[in-house]
């Protein structure tokens, strides 16, 4: 022991208050004090906005830098409101906000471990080495030679960007069976938000500023014979469908590894996410819980079951195409059309296809990052990619990407999708597990499924939701609870 250390006093420590009096505080005090001072002077409400804004962002900063996984589930939230949030402020590029929360994620995950040297190794998967080579691949389209502009592609920054980002992102922070429960919860959360105001949508019309959107142009597609197609706080029917069936199929399978007021949520979630599926009126939405709940029946690998899913989905597929039963209903009358193989908007789609074919024939890059769709409009209104309609998110891929980009992003996700498979058939030991990744990998599967027909696995919110579940599913190992010693019940079972 320090023999100094037996002449100091105890009661002699400067007590927290006292240390308010060194010179340092009080000037930096007194500073703050007339800093806010001066800003609620000059701009009055907008100053009190300002002052508070800086308060509870500093404490949100504070804590985001002692638990980055704060950051995380943030930028999940964020993920489903941006789009709608656009509607009412304009002029302010919130989009990047995402791109803040990932970034000073990454900077607290490094600081709150600034002591000990930061430990990538969990994210050291061979997904993450497949999106380090499409964010490559990304970067290469810079120098495409039918790229015109760079504003299109930092628009269109997330599809390679964010894919990366986010799986390192979930490799590090989602590693126990509680973080992977709280990242469902908030994603439930958002997505019974999101079905409640649809059905406000529906019942009691839009509010000013989605009618102004509506009047900008989106009502030629989502006011179709007089019905609302309804869109909720996303960017459009066709990604709050996609969503919508994306947690049906997730939630519902998942509330079989749950039991009391959990099993009750999760429930809760899957039947309103296809409730709000069913009233966004986009056909091909319907792929989702159809691709999804097959998947499931494979996984099971039980014939009987797969047999008994096999007549169920006959059965539906007969509904839709063969009777009309219920087709005074809005959106089951919608849905039946998507089994029609004369349907003009599925002709008009091939018609598309056959044209961007002719194309990109000689353009084995696509033609550049954002710069094919509706979207390019704002960028290249005569570009000659901005008046052919791509709806499908892989011909929108094949259309700025190429040939090449789109067999590299099939590469990607038929692996992933792949390989989680296999884990939950033969290697996966825990039943709880099983049902968990189970449920990823299906709702996985039905917005492949569904992405053929519209750009719902790109878009936000579905994008962020897919990128983390491609890596849990990745990982399953590290949820798996230890069960050597319920091997003579299972065997037994």
């Amino acid at each position: 022991m320090n023999t100094n250390s037996k002449h100091i006093n105890p009661f002699d420590k400067i007590s927290g208050s006292a240390s308010l009096a060194k010179p340092k505080v009080i000037l930096l005090l007194f500073a703050g004090i007339a800093l806010i001072a001066l800003i609620l002077a000059k701009m009055e409400v907008a100053g009190a906005g300002l002052v508070f804004a800086i308060f509870f962002g500093a404490i949100y900063i504070y804590l985001l830098f002692k638990n980055p996984i704060i950051g995380f589930f943030t930028a999940i939230g964020y993920n489903f409101l941006v789009l709608g949030i656009g509607r009412y402020i304009k002029g302010i590029p919130l989009g990047f906000g995402i791109d803040g929360l990932m970034i000073l994620t990454f900077i607290a995950l490094i600081f709150s471990r600034f002591r000990d040297r930061v430990d990538w190794s969990p994210a050291n998967k061979h997904i993450t080495i497949l999106a380090t080579i499409w964010l490559g691949y990304f970067i290469f389209e810079l120098v495409n030679p039918e790229a015109r502009m760079i504003e299109p592609w930092i628009a269109g920054r997330g599809v390679g960007f964010y894919f990366l980002f986010f799986v390192i992102l979930t490799f590090m922070l989602i590693n126990t069976n509680k973080r992977l429960d709280t990242f469902l919860y908030i994603w439930g959360v958002f997505s019974i938000l999101a079905t409640f105001k649809g059905m406000g949508q529906m019942i009691f019309g839009c509010d000013f500023a989605e009618q102004a959107w509506l009047d900008n142009g989106a009502a030629e597609t989502h006011v179709l014979f007089g019905k609302l197609r309804i869109f909720s706080f996303f960017s459009d029917a066709g990604q709050f469908g996609g969503n919508q069936g994306y947690a049906g199929v997730v939630f519902l399978i998942y509330s079989s590894a749950k039991k009391g007021l959990p099993k009750i949520f999760f429930i809760t979630v899957g039947i309103l996410g296809l409730y709000g599926m069913l009233i966004s009126g986009t056909r091909g939405s319907i792929a989702v819980p159809f691709a999804g709940f097959m998947t499931l029946l494979v996984l099971k690998k039980n014939i009987k079951i797969l047999s008994i899913g096999l007549l169920s989905v006959a059965l539906i597929f007969v509904f839709f195409k063969f009777t009309m039963i219920a087709n005074s209903n809005a959106q089951i009358r919608r849905m039946r059309t998507g089994f029609d193989p004369n349907n003009p908007s599925l002709l008009v789609r091939k018609a598309n296809q056959a044209i961007l074919k002719g194309y990109l024939a000689s353009r084995p890059f696509g033609g550049g990052i954002g710069h094919a769709g509706d979207k390019a409009q704002r960028f290249l209104p005569n570009a000659f990619l901005s008046h052919v309609a791509t709806d499908s998110w892989y011909v929108m891929i094949w259309a700025e990407m190429g040939i090449i980009g789109l067999t590299l992003h099939l590469i990607i996700l038929f692996y992933v999708i792949g390989m989680a498979s296999f884990k939950v058939m033969f290697r996966i030991r825990d039943p709880i597990t099983k049902i968990k990744m189970s449920a990823l990998i299906c709702g996985m599967a039905g917005v492949m499924v569904a992405s053929y027909g519209n750009a719902v696995l790109g878009g936000l919110p579905t994008a962020l939701l897919i990128y983390a579940s491609m890596a849990l599913m990745s990982n399953p190992q590290i949820f798996e609870e230890p069960i050597i010693e319920k091997e003579p019940e299972l065997i037994a079972t």
